[in-house]
């Protein structure tokens, strides 16, 4: 049943009962038919295979870049400056790679350690247990999720914080050793896909597949792999990539303190920043199995060498620059402090909470009433009595909260905060900024990727939901 508009978001309103409660959704024929239809592979993406294998190739030998730019040339953008020039510049660029950025056993003892013990972690404790939407790929069938990355979260920092204290493993090693750390991650990241991708070839569990095998390798074979009680998909999104990112700016507050005796507001900033963000997917990784990540993206290269490798070292530049750089080059007034620190908060605010609205919206379109209660829970978390779109395919489409305002809140305050991951340097140097202009550029691709599924997945419902949210990001502006 469609709800009509009447001209005004009241005629969206459409609540099952006095109670307030929302009618569990039903996905209809029609749904089923145009879910069948998204399951299978119609068109490439990402420029077809040529494209997948660019991407693949340019992606790493551009975080080395950025990196050697960083480390060992104070910031700057470095290029050769003649034609002579191209090879002896070539030859130092990989002498750094090769000397300072080796697999070497160190970076293989601490990056294979921490992915081993966070999947320990995964297994054995004790976590709330959410289902997950249904998918359409499993018959709808729903997958139960062991949401325990807040208590893993717990257990890393006690235990990383005994071993600094120990000597077993001092914090401050982990910058110092960010190059090599990256090598081994890219590593993982290339194999783990490709493992994926075999298993699923040879298990018959291939999805959405194009024939193409760098095609098929670079948006995955599988959807929703798994080992014993842990969705590999979820536990590669949460628990390896935003760990890293923290004890990194752990680790160069660490060195900071070692230094200079004392740990710059710039370099705090990061630390809140980065924990604030793995603190967000502990406490409420139960709305993660909501997300279109979890029931319709693939788990291949594209998924996996991003959180394995791409996002914890690509998106701290700012903290590189500074665990190598003199506190005085990148030095605000008390008001700057200020204002960037308020825009953090209230950036973070707006994407915590919206992201919750939107998660538990569709945990109530389940039937799910009772949400788990962690720390922090901000005011407006939930929306009571939401109002929305019902479609023919039989989901709902939400309205309210801070979906009123725009299709995707979450997005805005997301880059925002990524934006002020570079500002915290300032003008000291470009590259911190790298991660605000390559997410914005990944943020609108994929809204034209999901804008794209909504209106096959939705047709005139979808339309009629524009028109009540009309803005794509920022109310007024775009």
């Amino acid at each position: 049943m469609a709800v009509e508009l009447n001209g005004s978001t009241e005629g969206l309103r459409h609540r099952a009962n006095a109670t307030g409660k929302t009618n569990k959704i039903v996905i209809t024929e029609q749904g089923r038919e145009i879910d069948r239809r998204l399951d299978t592979h119609e068109t490439y993406e990402f420029g077809g295979p040529l494209g997948c294998i660019a991407i693949m190739t340019f992606f790493p030998v551009l975080m080395y870049y950025l990196w050697i730019c960083l480390w060992f040339y104070d910031g700057r953008l470095v290029y050769p400056t003649s034609q002579d020039d191209i090879k002896p510049f070539l030859w130092r660029m990989w002498d750094h790679i090769r000397t300072d950025a080796s697999p070497n056993l160190y970076a293989w003892k601490v990056y294979t350690g921490n992915v081993v013990f966070q999947l320990f972690l995964a297994q054995v404790l004790p976590g709330y247990q959410q289902e997950g939407l249904p998918v359409p790929s499993l018959n709808y069938k729903t997958l139960m999720y062991n949401c325990n990355a807040l208590n893993a979260l717990y257990v890393t920092l006690v235990t990383a914080a005994g071993l600094h204290w120990t000597g077993i493993f001092r914090l401050t090693e982990i910058i110092d050793n960010y190059g090599h750390l990256m090598t081994v991650a890219m590593i993982y990241g290339f194999t783990v896909a490709l493992v994926t991708y075999l298993y699923a070839v040879l298990t018959n569990t291939q999805i959405r597949t194009s024939g193409n095998f760098f095609y098929d390798y670079f948006m995955g074979a599988c959807l929703n792999p798994r080992i014993g009680s842990v969705d590999l998909k979820m536990w590669g999104e949460v628990r390896i990539p935003w760990v890293i990112v923290f004890f990194l700016a752990v680790s160069g507050g660490c060195k900071q303190y070692e230094q200079y005796g004392y740990v710059t507001p710039n370099m705090a900033f990061m630390i809140l920043a980065t924990g604030l963000y793995l603190n967000a997917c502990g406490k409420g990784e139960e709305c993660i199995p909501q997300t279109w990540d979890m029931y319709h993206e693939k788990w291949g290269f594209l998924v996996i060498f991003w959180n394995l490798a791409g996002v914890p070292f690509s998106y701290v530049y700012s903290v590189v620059y500074m665990a190598s750089h003199d506190p005085e080059t990148y030095r605000f007034s008390t008001l700057t402090y200020i204002i960037m620190y308020s825009i953090l908060l209230t950036a973070y605010y707006i994407w915590d909470t919206s992201m919750s609205q939107k998660s538990r919206f569709k945990m109530q379109c389940q039937g799910i009433t009772e949400f788990r209660k962690t720390f922090p829970q901000l005011p407006g978390c939930v929306v009571k009595n939401p109002t929305y779109i019902e479609t023919a395919h039989g989901n709902r489409l939400l309205t309210s909260g801070w979906w009123k305002y725009s299709r995707k809140p979450n997005y805005v305050a997301d880059w925002t905060m990524s934006l002020m991951w570079g500002a915290i340097v300032g003008t000291a140097s470009i590259i911190p900024y790298f991660y605000s202009v390559f997410f914005i550029a990944v943020l609108i691709h994929r809204c034209g990727r999901d804008f794209e599924r909504c209106s096959r997945k939705y047709g005139k419902d979808w339309d009629r939901y524009c028109q009540v949210v009309k803005w794509k990001f920022i109310p007024y502006v775009y």
